[in-house]
């Protein structure tokens, strides 16, 4: 099937890169702020390059730190920080629910700059990452010309993609121990393009997907088991320097197949400061959805 083939390849470039080192991405290498971020957020990242980001969370407001913002920069190679993305939950939302923006200083739905969003199911376990496109019932309508929804994903531009899904799951050892990550992710063309999915009626969402094993076409990633250490008296990760505060929150996300190649890994560094790196076949919308989805979590805290 196509999807097997997506994932063969994908595997292919996962073993090809992991001996490549790090490689600057040519765009990533040079990024500057302005209209090509908002370009660069959706773009899988260059393969055999490594994004490095940082993820800061502001707490004050009138909230009183209940819906902190928070902030995705770029780390490059010169030392320069490029603003790429902010993330900002919504108050009157019955699940949690985080607008994500290009612009740090307008988060808001109908917004020039607004890039995608963040929703959670009832529970706070599983959650789905979305582009700016509308929903699937406004394109619809908004849609002059009629048609019979059937079981495939409709190709209107204005209807909205799904980028990503994460479900959280408790672990054997109860609420203490790290918690199970899933991550599934459209797959990727033979020209590392990736694979449009458009959600065309309810229960053919990416979770819906994966819960009944129709993977066709998906890419499912997990985290990588982290390693009791005695001396620590903690479950440990191996972050090469990136992360240095031990975190129930801190994770890596990998492929079943490599667990050595790490798609993106996330932790935390100070109170309010975070790493977040992730490559192909990540974009930047993707891997700060996860890492917002981490703060939100149910299963996330001890």
């Amino acid at each position: 099937t196509m999807g097997l083939s997506i994932l063969q390849a994908c595997e292919h470039l996962i073993r090809e890169s992991v001996g490549s080192g790090e490689v600057p991405s040519s765009l990533a290498g040079n990024l500057e702020d302005g209209p090509e971020v908002e370009k660069f957020v959706l773009e899988p990242a260059v393969e055999g390059s490594l994004i490095k980001c940082r993820i800061s969370r502001d707490r004050k407001g009138m909230d009183r730190g209940l819906f902190p913002t928070y902030f995705l920069h770029m780390e490059r190679d010169d030392g320069k920080k490029v603003f790429l993305l902010a993330g900002r939950k919504r108050k009157k939302s019955a699940t949690s629910n985080y607008l994500i923006s290009a612009d740090p200083t307008d988060l808001s739905r109908g917004g020039e700059s607004f890039c995608g969003k963040l929703r959670s199911n009832l529970l706070g376990t599983q959650f789905t990452i979305f582009d700016g496109g509308e929903g699937r019932k406004k394109a619809l309508t908004s849609s002059n010309t009629t048609t019979t929804t059937t079981n495939t994903n409709i190709e209107k531009p204005g209807s909205r993609q799904e980028l990503a899904a994460v479900i959280y799951e408790t672990n054997v050892l109860g609420f203490k121990g790290p918690r199970k990550m899933t991550v599934i992710l459209p797959g990727m063309t033979a020209d590392h393009q990736r694979v449009e999915f458009r959600a065309s009626v309810e229960h053919d969402s990416l979770i819906e997907r994966w819960k009944t094993k129709n993977m066709d076409q998906l890419i499912e990633l997990c985290n990588k088991t982290p390693v009791w250490n005695d001396d620590t008296q903690s479950y440990v990760l191996n972050f090469h320097g990136r992360v240095t505060q031990a975190s129930v929150k801190n994770f890596q996300i990998v492929h079943e197949s490599d667990v050595d190649y790490i798609i993106m890994q996330f932790g935390r560094v100070a109170e309010d400061v975070f790493t977040m790196d992730y490559r192909y076949p990540m974009c930047a919308l993707q891997a700060f959805g996860i890492a917002l989805s981490s703060f939100d979590s149910k299963l996330a805290c001890e």
